[in-house]
Formats: structure tokens, C-alpha cells, sequence
């Protein structure tokens, strides 16, 4: 495989960026099903971030249905009937992506946390706390922050006992995230990691109380704050 992969900024979320740079060489027929990606050591040393990140880049494209791993062997691109579902790779994430993104999140993330709140098992939820806490000691909201916060969105869909949310969740992470570091760049930046972390908080104490009224509610209260940090007003119907 070629080297000439894309520069990848510091400013983004590094792993998400990785996984976008594949998918876009698998839809575009350069990456065949059955191909193996390269090393984590050698994908660490291509793109200049740590193996770590590699490996989380990988975890995005096996959630999002593009390759599967075989431990001790590496990872395979895998075969179109085989994938699960997936999104049109490139799409610019603009204020009009923004809203349409959360007019899916809405129905599809308030129904999770309610589900999540009956449904979830003391280590999915010890899972929550964990990301909730790594959430509230990342500096100013790096890239540990935004894993963070993906993490505690994919377990709490794994919470709600139904697959579909899980894969769901798994294949608009990338575009979650771009939202989540639009948030940083507007506002104060303690105020928008406090309220964040307030808001994830509720959520958790709702769904820790197995109170789906209340953890609906409590989504509802955190995409409104969401929509409102990236500059926009949502309506719910």
C-alpha cells in the first residue's frame, strides 16, 4: 500500500480523521475486500500519532462495518453484502449537515437513553461512570475529552440491549464528533466543558436510577445544549 495519505491536523480528532482516509480508499474500490491494512506500528509511523490512536481508528472502521479483525493477524477489509450500515463517506460537515444530524440524533439517542436506563447492566453502566470521569479530568477538552464522549454515547446505545442502536451509533460517531469539536471553538471553553459534563451527568443518574422518563428527558436537555453550542435552535415535534 502507498503512503500518500493526507496530512492529518492536530486540531481534528485524530482517529476519526484515520478511519475517514480509509473509508474513503474502501468506497472508492483502492482497498478491495480481503485486503489487510498495515501495521499499527507502521500506520502509527505513516501518519506520526501514537499506535494508540491506530488502534482506535481501527475500532471506528470494524463499528462502522468496513473491516473486521483477526486477532494476531491484523485487520481485513471485508465484503460488501457483509457490512453493516454505513453512511455516503465525504460529507461536508457544515451548519446544514449539523441540523440534519440532529434531526436523526433526536428520535434515535432519546429512545437509547430511555432503553439504556431499563435495560443496562452494572458493568455497562461501571462503563459509563468510567467515561464520565474521563471526561471530566481531559485539559481543556483535547481529544481524550472527545473520546470520552463518544464513549459514553456507544456504551449507552450497547445499554439498551438492541444491537441497532449500537451499529447506528457506531457509524455517525465520526460525524458526532465533528460536532463536539465545533462546540470547543465557540463560547467559553470552561462553560461549554462544565455544561457538557453537567448534562452527561444527568444522563447517567437517570439511567443509573432506571428511570427512562427521566433519562429521556435528560438527552433531550443535552442535544438542545449540543445544537445550541454549535449555533443552532432545534425543534421537537
Amino acid at each position: 500500500m502507498d503512503n500518500e495519505f493526507e496530512q492529518i491536523r492536530r486540531n481534528d480528532h485524530l482517529p476519526a480523521r484515520i478511519a475517514s482516509q480509509f473509508a474513503k480508499r474502501i468506497y472508492k474500490g483502492m482497498l478491495q475486500p480481503g485486503d489487510k491494512l498495515p501495521t499499527e506500528h507502521a500506520l502509527a509511523k505513516s501518519f506520526g500519532v501514537s499506535r494508540t490512536v491506530v488502534r482506535e481508528a481501527i475500532a471506528q472502521l470494524r463499528n462502522e462495518g468496513l473491516v473486521e479483525t483477526r486477532q494476531g493477524v491484523g485487520a481485513f477489509v471485508v465484503e460488501m453484502q457483509a457490512r453493516q450500515v454505513r453512511l455516503e463517506d465525504g460529507k461536508q460537515m457544515d451548519r446544514h449537515a449539523f441540523r440534519d444530524l440532529y434531526q436523526l440524533r433526536i428520535p434515535l439517542e432519546l429512545e437509547a437513553a430511555a432503553l439504556a436506563a431499563v435495560n443496562h447492566t452494572p458493568d455497562q453502566l461501571g462503563q459509563l461512570e468510567d467515561a464520565l470521569a474521563d471526561m471530566a479530568q481531559a485539559e481543556d477538552w483535547s481529544d481524550a475529552g472527545v473520546k470520552a464522549d463518544l464513549v459514553f454515547h456507544r456504551v449507552m446505545a450497547e445499554a439498551t440491549g438492541n444491537d441497532y442502536f449500537a451499529q447506528f451509533l457506531g457509524v455517525i460517531s465520526e460525524r458526532i464528533s465533528h460536532v463536539i469539536i465545533a462546540a470547543r471553538t465557540q463560547g467559553i471553553l470552561q462553560e461549554v466543558i462544565a455544561r457538557t459534563i453537567d448534562e452527561h451527568t444527568a444522563i447517567c443518574d437517570a439511567i443509573r436510577s432506571r428511570n427512562p422518563e427521566a433519562a429521556r428527558a435528560a438527552m433531550r436537555v443535552h442535544l438542545t445544549g449540543s445544537a445550541e453550542r454549535v449555533g443552532l435552535s432545534i425543534d421537537f415535534y
